[in-house]
């Protein structure tokens, strides 16, 4: 299997996790693949039309996209249990889409940081800014469930929004609005498959 791959991508990383935690990291091949938002990738988009990383083309050049789906695929090529079945399956669902919600909202606003005035929007900053706060502050309340919970992909997507906020908004300071929450991802930060997949700059 070949893994359309760049090692800055949080999406890319929680791939990598899900690799590493399943065993199956031993069977992917890493290709590195530039894919920026203003640049398509003309190869890359021979095997995703989005021309987005991470994308998976398995062996019999079927290709899966995005991180969810291969992330599914790989847990099940490997029978693990990230994703859980009963009513675990839908809490762990939940946690990836905050996790992967979280990361679409910091990564957009990155984007509009970045742009130069006057095209920069402060109501975009604004909103982005509410809704990084809002979900920390959700998760906050919820660190006993994920403690007690069996380590999921949800705890693997959550961890990866809060690695991607320690890697390109350090001017957040998100542990001081979330200081349980900073715990429990301190905790998290000490498995190996995190430790492995963590982005330099």
């Amino acid at each position: 299997m070949q893994l359309h791959w760049s090692p800055k991508s949080p999406y890319v990383r929680k791939v990598m996790i899900v690799a590493i935690e399943t065993g199956t990291d031993r069977m992917l091949e890493k290709i590195r693949t530039v894919a920026t938002v203003y640049k398509p990738n003309p190869t890359l988009m021979r095997d995703n039309p989005l021309s987005k990383v991470p994308t998976l083309k398995l062996s019999n050049d079927q290709a899966l996209y995005d991180s969810a789906v291969i992330c599914e695929y790989l847990d099940a090529q490997a029978q693990t249990a990230l994703f859980p079945q009963g009513d675990q399956r839908w809490q762990a669902l939940r946690w990836q889409a905050l996790g992967d919600g979280l990361l679409d909202t910091v990564v957009l606003w990155r984007h509009e940081k970045e742009r130069a005035e006057p095209a920069r929007s402060s109501e975009l900053l604004y909103a982005y800014r509410e809704k990084t706060v809002s979900a920390l502050n959700s998760l906050e309340t919820e660190i006993s469930d994920l403690n007690a919970a069996p380590f999921s992909i949800g705890h693997i997507a959550l961890g990866c929004a809060l690695g991607y906020l320690d890697f390109r908004m350090t001017d957040l300071d998100w542990r001081k609005i979330a200081g349980r929450l900073a715990d429990w991802y301190s905790e998290t930060m000490t498995r190996p498959s995190f430790i492995e997949t963590i982005p330099k700059l």
